[in-house]
């Protein structure tokens, strides 16, 4: 179970991220996380912007509307989306 947080039309979640792997995708739920695959190193923050970019098309959203709140340079991150409801997030997920 994910550690979801719905608050002022936006939800918080944490991620765990795999870098440099063969395509960018979600692969299911690891320690309550969403784990997620990354195409992009983590060097410059290629990751972190493949990130957003990856959650954004995901959940039909703005890249503007994702943010990462915490854990810019870790595997284990916590992600804010703006405009996403909780029944969506997880219909998108399945």
């Amino acid at each position: 179970m994910i550690d979801i947080v719905e608050k002022e039309s936006a939800l918080t979640f944490p991620i765990r991220v795999v870098p440099r792997a063969s395509r960018t995708e979600i692969v299911g739920i690891h320690d309550g996380a969403l784990k997620v695959r990354i195409a992009s190193p983590p060097v410059d923050g290629a990751a972190n912007i493949e990130i957003v970019r990856f959650l954004a098309k995901t959940f039909g959203v703005s890249k503007g509307d994702v943010f990462i709140i915490s854990g810019e340079t870790s595997k284990n991150k916590r992600i804010k989306i703006k405009n996403l409801s909780k029944s969506s997030f997880e219909e998108k997920i399945k």
